[in-house]
C-alpha cells in the first residue's frame, strides 16, 4: 500500500476498520483465499501505524451481497462509526467493493470527507479532502458498477440460452433425477408410487386438501428431497401439507414440460429506505421457455391445465363457488332474482336446509326470500336428467363434433401460419449467410430482419399450442350414450356422495336463478346451460303453509279431540302426507297446529298429588316463566301429561328441590303477594 505520507496521528489516534464482505455463501465456503486475505488487512493496518488494539474486524456481512446497503448490518455498523467520528482509516481489498450501488458509494465517500477517514485498498490511500482522490474513487465506483453489469449481463445471457435449449440444470422436483444430463424418473419405486398417488388423489378429490386428508387417513408419507447442508439431495420422508400439493400440481415438471422464468424478482423500497425483494409469479403465457415434452411426465400436459382450471375454480377469494359437502345442491351457484345476489345456504334443526339471501349484500332488500332448498334441488335435478336422455345426447355429440371441426379448422390455419414463418426464417437465414462478412453494414441489416422472422415464427408456434390447448375434450360417444341410461340410477343411489352429485350438475349447469315469485305457493326456477341455453320452471313451494289441504282438513277436524300423536296416526293411516312427501309424525302434526293456531284437546292431566306451573310458581312467590326455563333444561322434576301440560309432583323432596332454585338464583326474589294472600 502506497502514499502512506496521507496518513496523520489523527488518523491514526482512531479505529482501523477492516471490512470483511463476499457475496453469497458459496462464494465463502468456496473462495476461502479471499476471505483469508481481507482478514490479513489487519496486520497491514498494524504494519501502517495502527496499534493491534486499534484496528476493529466487520466481518457481519459474510455471505450478503454488496448491492443495497440497507441489508448489510455491518455496513450499517461501518456507516455509523464513521458518522461518529470512531473511524481513521477503512481497509478493503477493493474499496470501490464496499457498495455495489453507485448511490451507497457515493453516500460513504460522502461521510467520509466529511469526517476525514481514509480509504485503503491494495492500490493506495484515499484521502477524500482531496479532488484527485474523490475523482478516482468516485471513476472506480462506476467502473466496478459496469464491471457488475456486464458480468450479470454475460451469465444471464448463458443461462438464457441454455434454457431454451431446454439444458440449463436446476434442482429437480421429487420424483425425477438426471441421467447423463436427461431428465428421468427416479429409480425408486416408492417415490414413483407416492408421486402418482397424489395426482391421483387430487383427480379423486378435486382440491388440494382432499389430497391431504386422504394420505393422512390411511398413514401415508410423502418424499421430499432437501438441498443444502449434510442431506444435500437426499430423499426424507414427512407428513404430506397443504402447501406441499400446491407445489406439486402447479409444477409442470411433472407434465413433462420444460420451464424456465416462471417468476422475477420485484423490489419495493419502504419509507425507511430499506430494499425487500420478493417473488412474482408470471403468468403462463409471459414465461420465459416453455419446452413441451421434454421429458417423460406423471401426467399429461392437458391433465396438467385441467389441474390449473380446477384450482382455480376452487378458489373462493375469486369469487368462485367450489362443491362442498353440504346437502345442499345448488350451493355456491343459486341467485336472487330481485337483487341479482348470491344466495347463501341455511342449515337449520332437524336437517332443514333453505336458500336464503345472504345478509351481508348491499343489495339484499325487503322483497328478497328465503326458500326450502329441496324445493329447489329436486326440481333442478329433475330437469337435468332429463336433459341426459340418448335423444339429447346424440344431439349434444353432433354439436361437440361440428365444434372439433371448427377448432380443426383454427389448427389448420395456425400449421400454416407456421410453415410461411418458417419459409421466411430459412430465407433470411440464407441471405445473412451470403453477405461479404466484411461488409458490416448490410450484415447488421440482414441480421436485423433474420431475428425478427425468428420471432414471429416463435410467435406462430405459441398460437398454435394456445389453440390446442383451448380445445375441449370431447368423450367417446358410446360411453356418453350408455351414461344416459345409467344416470337416474346413479345419481339416486344411496351411496353416491352429495359432492359429486354437485359436481355433475356443475358440468353441464352454469347458475340457478331464483327468480320473482306470481304465487306464493310457487317457486319459478331460472335456469342457465354452459352452452348458453336457458329453462324456467315451476315448483310448488313445500313445508308450512304448504301442508296438502286434505291432512289440514283431517288436522282441523280432530284437532281438538285427538292428540298430536294420534292424529300422526290417522294421517298415516289415510295415505296422507306431510308437504314435503314424508310420512307424519308426532312433531309434524304439532309443527302444522302451531302454524294453523290449531288448539290440542284439554284433558285432565294433572293427578292427585301434582300441581300446574301456574300453582307451583304462587306457591313459591316466582313468576312461572322461571319455571318454564328450568323444566325446558331440565333442571327441576316434573312430567308431561298427554296434551302437554307439565305436571309437578309437589312431595316435601320436590318442593325443596325448587326452594333450593329460588334461594340460588340472584335474580328472583319471591313475593309473598303472588300466592293470594296479601298482607295486610
Amino acid at each position: 500500500m502506497k502514499a502512506t505520507s496521507k496518513i496523520t496521528a489523527s488518523h491514526r489516534g482512531r479505529l482501523a476498520v477492516v471490512y470483511v464482505r463476499q457475496s453469497s455463501v458459496v462464494q465463502v465456503r468456496v473462495h476461502g483465499e479471499s476471505t483469508t486475505r481481507q482478514y490479513g488487512l489487519a496486520a497491514t493496518a498494524v504494519e501502517m501505524g495502527w496499534a493491534p488494539g486499534g484496528v476493529l474486524t466487520i466481518d457481519a456481512d459474510l455471505g450478503v451481497s454488496g448491492r443495497f446497503g440497507a441489508h448489510r448490518d455491518g455496513f450499517t455498523e461501518l456507516l455509523a462509526r464513521v458518522c461518529r467520528g470512531e473511524v481513521g482509516a477503512i481497509f478493503g481489498l477493493e474499496v470501490s467493493r464496499l457498495a455495489r450501488s453507485s448511490g451507497e458509494f457515493a453516500r460513504l465517500l460522502e461521510l467520509a470527507r466529511l469526517t476525514d477517514t481514509l480509504l485503503v485498498d491494495a492500490d493506495g490511500v484515499y484521502d477524500l479532502s482531496d479532488v484527485n482522490d474523490r475523482l478516482l474513487l468516485g471513476l472506480k465506483g462506476s467502473m466496478s458498477e459496469a464491471e457488475l453489469h456486464l458480468l450479470t449481463g454475460r451469465l444471464h445471457g448463458a443461462k438464457l440460452a441454455a434454457a431454451h435449449r431446454g439444458e440449463l440444470r436446476s434442482p429437480l422436483a421429487v420424483g425425477y433425477v438426471y441421467d447423463d444430463g436427461e431428465v428421468v424418473f427416479d429409480p425408486d419405486e416408492q417415490v414413483r408410487q407416492a408421486v402418482e398417488d397424489l395426482f391421483a388423489e387430487f383427480t379423486a378429490t378435486g382440491s388440494a386438501m382432499g389430497v391431504v386428508k386422504a394420505f393422512a387417513a390411511t398413514g401415508r408419507l410423502f418424499p421430499q428431497r432437501k438441498w443444502g447442508g449434510a442431506w444435500d439431495g437426499r430423499i426424507k420422508w414427512g407428513r404430506l401439507t397443504h402447501s406441499r400439493v400446491l407445489q406439486a400440481v402447479k409444477n409442470p415438471v411433472y407434465a413433462g414440460a420444460y420451464a424456465y422464468g416462471r417468476s422475477y424478482d420485484a423490489r419495493k423500497v419502504h419509507p425507511d429506505g430499506t430494499v425487500a425483494a420478493t417473488k412474482v409469479k408470471r403468468a403462463r403465457a409471459d414465461w420465459t421457455v416453455l419446452i413441451q415434452d421434454h421429458h417423460p411426465g406423471y401426467i399429461t400436459w392437458q391433465q396438467f391445465l385441467d389441474v390449473e382450471a380446477k384450482l382455480a375454480a376452487n378458489n373462493t377469494k375469486a369469487g368462485f363457488r367450489p362443491p362442498r359437502e353440504g346437502s345442499a345442491l345448488c350451493q355456491g351457484i343459486i341467485f336472487c332474482g330481485i337483487c341479482g345476489g348470491r344466495m347463501g345456504t341455511q342449515y337449520g334443526s332437524g336437517g332443514r336446509v333453505s336458500y336464503l339471501c345472504q345478509h351481508s349484500n348491499p343489495h339484499r332488500t325487503d322483497a328478497c326470500r328465503a326458500v326450502a332448498a329441496v324445493t329447489v334441488d329436486d326440481a333442478v335435478a329433475a330437469l337435468l336428467l332429463d336433459a341426459v336422455t340418448p335423444q339429447q345426447l346424440k344431439l349434444a355429440v353432433k354439436a361437440a363434433e361440428e365444434l372439433t371441426d371448427r377448432y380443426t379448422r383454427s389448427h389448420r390455419a395456425a400449421e400454416l401460419a407456421i410453415e410461411r414463418a418458417r419459409y421466411e426464417a430459412d430465407r433470411a437465414e440464407r441471405a445473412f449467410s451470403n453477405v461479404d462478412p466484411a461488409n458490416r453494414l448490410v450484415a447488421r441489416t440482414l441480421e436485423s430482419k433474420w431475428e425478427a422472422k425468428l420471432q414471429a415464427l416463435a410467435d406462430a408456434e405459441a398460437a398454435l399450442i394456445t389453440a390446442r390447448a383451448a380445445r375441449p375434450p370431447l368423450p367417446e360417444r358410446d360411453a356418453l350414450l350408455a351414461l344416459a341410461a345409467d344416470l337416474p340410477k346413479l345419481w339416486h343411489h344411496p351411496n353416491t356422495p352429495v359432492r359429486d352429485r354437485k359436481r355433475l350438475l356443475r358440468t353441464l349447469i352454469a347458475d340457478v336463478t331464483l327468480l320473482p315469485e306470481q304465487h306464493k305457493d310457487e317457486v319459478r326456477i331460472g335456469v342457465r346451460w354452459h352452452t348458453g341455453a336457458a329453462d324456467e320452471i315451476t315448483a310448488g313451494r313445500i313445508g308450512p303453509g304448504r301442508t296438502p289441504a286434505a291432512a289440514l282438513e283431517l288436522i282441523r277436524r280432530h284437532g281438538a279431540t285427538h292428540t298430536s300423536e294420534q292424529l300422526a296416526e290417522i294421517l298415516n293411516a289415510e295415505r296422507l302426507r306431510t308437504g314435503r312427501g314424508h310420512r307424519w309424525s308426532k312433531a309434524g302434526v304439532a309443527r302444522v297446529r302451531g302454524y294453523y293456531t290449531i288448539r290440542a284437546p284439554r284433558t285432565v292431566a294433572i293427578q292427585n298429588g301434582e300441581i300446574s306451573v301456574k300453582q307451583a310458581a304462587a306457591e313459591l312467590g316466582i313468576p312461572a316463566d322461571a319455571i318454564y326455563n328450568w323444566l325446558a333444561h331440565d333442571q327441576v322434576p316434573a312430567r308431561r301429561g298427554p296434551s302437554g301440560r307439565w305436571c309437578i309432583p309437589w312431595d316435601p323432596d320436590t318442593q325443596a328441590i325448587y326452594q333450593r332454585k329460588v334461594a340460588a338464583s340472584f335474580r328472583l326474589k319471591p313475593n309473598p303477594t303472588r300466592n293470594g294472600n296479601r298482607a295486610v
